[in-house]
């Protein structure tokens, strides 16, 4: 994303007009919508104080890429490197999916705070999706929590397992059985 795209974003999230921004990060209002309009650049430090003055912080969150992993009938998964967390309002927020992944019941409304219907878009979307369904859609630590409950081809469950595993505690056993990762230990702990 675009710094200028960045900063007119933030202050319009933040609610605030050019004028209140400018007048709380101590710099003129013409500047700020030079920046916003990318006719001037800032430096970092003016980038870091305008977010903020706007209630955000600057930070450096490590880059996601994508594989395709081949599935059966030539279809291909989309996996990536390591798992993204999404806003807690974006992770759990009632979505429609698109016609091109859920066709069989266009319009469904599906309740991500539900585990049941978050499950569904998960299996859906890890199925189906593209790198940006997954940007959307797929919260991280709430894909591990509900992993093992899962209904996954397995060539897709394991394609996705060691991006799943890497996100464990390390010494943390784990198997692989037909509904997905279970900690070994599990029978230790609760006896």
């Amino acid at each position: 994303m675009e710094g200028a795209i960045l900063l007119g974003r933030v202050r319009r999230a933040a609610g605030l007009s050019q004028q209140e921004l400018s007048r709380r990060a101590r710099t003129s209002r013409p500047t700020l919508s030079a920046y916003e309009n990318g006719r001037k650049s800032p430096s970092l430090d003016v980038v870091a104080r305008l977010l903020a003055e706007a209630g955000f912080d600057l930070d450096a969150v490590p880059r996601v890429s994508y594989a395709s992993v081949p599935g059966p009938r030539g279809s291909a998964y989309v996996v990536p490197d390591r798992l993204c967390r999404l806003p807690v309002d974006q992770a759990l927020a009632t979505v429609t999916l698109p016609l091109v992944l859920n066709w069989s019941d266009p319009g469904r409304q599906f309740h991500l705070a539900r585990r049941h219907d978050r499950a569904q878009v998960y299996e859906i979307v890890l199925r189906d999706g593209t790198a940006d369904h997954l940007q959307t859609y797929v919260d991280g630590a709430l894909l591990v929590d509900i992993w093992p409950e899962l209904v996954l081809p397995r060539t897709l469950r394991a394609a996705w397992a060691p991006v799943i595993a890497a996100t464990l505690p390390s010494g943390e056993t784990e198997q692989r059985t037909d509904r997905g990762i279970e900690d070994v230990n599990a029978d230790r702990i609760s006896n």
